[in-house]
């Protein structure tokens, strides 16, 4: 086997600010250069510089046992560099990188990041450091995250039950052994101010140990649409123990802040804005709409190496968020008594909130193992992973005026009626995950590896709603064991290129949502099995250009077998039918020692096969929702002279179903389309000094007007649906100081 060790030296993100920054200098015990200089030190540090860049060798999760070169399956990272170049600083921001991924709207009280890859929702699979993350929160700023990694397909054997899609990890910045200092102050257009700070300090006198702090204080408006704002603030200190030794131990803690202006949008009927609505129109209230979310999360990592062979890790996590939303929505009644043309009411539900907390108490432990059977090599990972999700939540109603009339052409912005906030409800919900899993890469020969992947796992979920008008309560429960698998097998005709093909699958259980809205459980679906998925991918893999530079491409179907439906008398079976193939392409890396490129193409074919009975001839043969044809990105930079560097940015999104229309659908809006768009940036950087860099970013560079999240609702004139705007032109400039 090709044995690999994965590089933890990476380029260091200069997001840090000169206010915090100096505070934080202040603070920090200096280390002396003397034992900073060391030559295993120097080593490390110009390995990292030479390794900075937008090729990526390896994922961070150890259950991945080959490079990415020889894993059998689409894996997308988009490293620092990309992100620190476009001052990508939320995670809908950073995955606009990676084709073949949309966007859904806030609905129904899942507040939070709602994030499809290949047609499917990824939602619940977001891990952070390799472990599933709460998905009860929109992850809004990087500051502390490293880079982000996008597996596609099927993968419930690696992120556990739900993973149909595939699933997002976010890389945490840790300590080093290399002293580095980052502050960043950036100003733009639109009301943006940000300060940040990354300051990273070996420990003097403690050998092999170091301290790492990431602080950032935000503000900004929305381009095109000023009447919404968001702040936040962040800090994630860090300590780690014995780097560089066979036994390591790492401490962290993060906390961040937001007070948003939550966003839904504007009304649209099939696919289309009302007309009369302007883009920069909001149809919240200011005085009443609000997002405060609290997130406090403690990480602990400890890894030993017994030696050469064999080595154990186990990261342990407690995270606690709190929630508090109050949202009118943009879905809006333009028919019915009292109403004229261009005129909408507010639907029930406007003015409505929830505070809701989310804990999350979470293990995983690996053993890995390197060893031979014969002639054949093994790169084995053997693990179990235990989680305790729960789910508090009250809801409650401002009890507005819903009767006042607007003019679709001029929302009030601001609400001006009576109203008496009163709780309606109460929710606790609770899930337990208990998983083991075995991941084998076998070496076969110098040229064909097989990769095997198992997993087994049970999964319980239960809630209880209390319902105040009516004093009444609601129970329900769920369990499911589900064993999910994985199989790979590479060909490497050279040394630097691959080809494989692989299977996978994966489950979701009615369960999976309990912990991010208290949806998705009922009466009658209960004691359903879980859906089921699988994958096969044909595809290749190629390092070119002396290593410099690497492209994949893949083949692939997505089956959904038996998915959920409901009946006409409110029962549900699994008898539903999905499909969804296609192809990507992709490209990572430098073309010349100046140029580089990262760059993705995905096609997609997505169709009902089978719908519900009463449904099937309205529903079958359509294009699943929110799932474009035909998708591309690219980001570009090149090092001129004089220490200028100029970056170039496009996005592609074809026009996609807005729902899968359905018999009570109006005619108009039975094949619904949300308008294709294309969406530019630029930068240009300059080295100042050594210690100074300068960088202007210039968003969406022509000022389009595109919509790039979607409520998946066609919408009636009782019931609109909702598209959100994406952001209009901006410039931001930051100034980056390290030392």
């Amino acid at each position: 086997m090709r044995a690999f060790i994965k590089s933890s030296s990476r380029q260091p993100q200069h997001l840090l600010a000169s206010a915090i920054g100096l505070a934080v200098v202040s603070l920090a015990a200096p280390a002396l250069a003397e034992e900073q200089g060391t030559l295993q030190l120097d080593k490390v540090s110009v390995q990292g510089e030479q390794e900075a860049g937008y090729k990526t060798e390896s994922v961070s999760s150890p259950k991945y046992t080959a490079p990415l070169l020889d894993t059998p399956q689409t894996v997308t990272v988009v490293p620092a560099e990309v992100i620190k170049e476009q001052n990508a600083l939320s995670l809908r921001q950073v995955l606009s990188n990676v084709s073949g991924i949309t966007f859904g709207a806030g609905e129904g009280g899942n507040y939070g990041d709602s994030i499809n890859i290949r047609g499917f929702s990824a939602t619940n699979n977001l891990m952070v450091d390799g472990l599933r993350d709460s998905a009860n929160m929109t992850r809004s700023d990087m500051f502390n995250l490293e880079m982000v990694e996008v597996v596609k397909g099927p993968s419930s054997v690696y992120a556990g039950a739900g993973a149909t899609a595939g699933a997002i990890n976010m890389v945490s910045k840790t300590p080093r052994l290399r002293e580095s200092n980052n502050l960043q102050a950036g100003v733009g257009t639109d009301g943006y101010h940000r300060l940040a700070a990354d300051i990273n300090q070996p420990l003097e006198g403690i050998e092999g140990a170091a301290a790492r702090i990431n602080l950032m204080a935000h503000e900004n408006d929305v381009a095109g649409r000023d009447q919404i704002n968001y702040e936040r603030w962040g800090i994630a200190p860090s300590v780690a123990f014995g780097l560089g030794t066979p036994t390591r131990l790492t401490l962290s803690y993060l906390h961040q802040s937001d007070e948003n202006l939550p966003e839904y949008g504007l009304p649209a009927i099939a696919g289309k804005v009302l007309a009369g609505v302007d883009r920069d129109d909001y149809f919240g209230f200011r005085n009443i709409d609000t997002e405060e979310v609290d997130v406090d999360s403690f990480t602990a990592k400890f890894e030993h190496d017994f030696n050469d062979w064999v080595s154990l890790d186990t990261i342990a996590r407690y995270s606690e968020t709190d929630n508090r939303t109050v949202t009118t929505r943009s879905y809006v009644q333009t028919v019915g008594s009292g109403i004229g043309p261009g005129q909408y009411r507010y639907r029930s539900g406007s003015g409505n909130g929830r505070d809701t907390t989310t804990k999350l108490a979470i293990n995983q432990t690996n053993l890995k193992w390197n060893f031979a059977t014969g002639f054949i090599e093994h790169s084995l990972v053997t693990g179990f992973e235990v989680s305790r999700e729960t789910l508090d939540r009250t809801n409650f109603s401002n009890n507005l005026d819903l009767s006042i009339v607007y003019d679709l052409d001029n929302p009030p912005g601001y609400y001006v009626g009576p109203r008496n906030k009163s709780d309606t409800s109460y929710l606790d919900a609770e899930l337990t995950d208990h998983a083991l899993y075995v991941f084998d890469t076998l070496a076969l020969s110098d040229q064909w590896d097989l990769t095997l992947g198992a997993r087994w796992e049970r999964y319980e979920g239960n809630n209880d709603t209390h319902t105040i008008a009516t004093d009444t309560d609601v129970e329900l429960e769920s369990s499911d064991e589900m064993f999910s698998g994985r199989v790979g097998l590479a060909y490497k005709p050279v040394e630097n290129g691959t080809i494989y093909v692989a299977w996978g699958n994966s489950y979701n259980p009615s369960a999976q949502n309990l912990a991010t809205s208290g949806s998705g459980l009922n009466v009658g679906n209960q004691d359903l099995d879980p859906e089921k998925n699988e994958t096969w991918e044909l595809g290749t893999k190629w390092d070119l250009l002396d290593q410099r530079l690497s492209l994949n491409a893949a083949i692939f179907r997505v089956d959904k077998t038996n998915g959920r439906v409901e009946l006409d008398d409110g029962t549900f079976e699994l008898q539903g039918e999905q499909r969804v193939q296609g192809f990507e392409l992709g490209a990572s890396g430098k073309i010349t020692d100046k140029w580089q490129v990262f760059a993705s193409y995905t096609q997609l074919s997505s169709e009902v096969l089978k719908a519900a009975p009463g449904e099937d001839q309205v529903q079958e043969g359509q294009a699943l929702a929110n799932t474009p044809p035909r998708s591309f990105s690219v980001w570009t930079s090149y090092q001129l002279p004089a220490d200028f560097e100029v970056g170039y940015g496009a996005q592609f999104v074809d026009e996609r179903n807005v729902a899968v229309a359905t018999g009570d659908t109006p005619p108009q809006a039975s094949r619904a389309k949300i308008d294709a768009y294309w969406v530019h940036g630029a930068m240009l950087g300059y080295q100042a000094s050594k210690q100074l860099q300068l960088q202007l970013n210039v968003n969406n560079l022509f000022d389009e007007e595109y919509y790039d999240r979607v409520r998946t609702s066609n919408g009636t004139g009782s019931n609109s649906g909702g598209l959100v705007p994406g952001d209009g032109r901006s410039a931001v400039l930051s100034a980056n100081y390290s030392f």
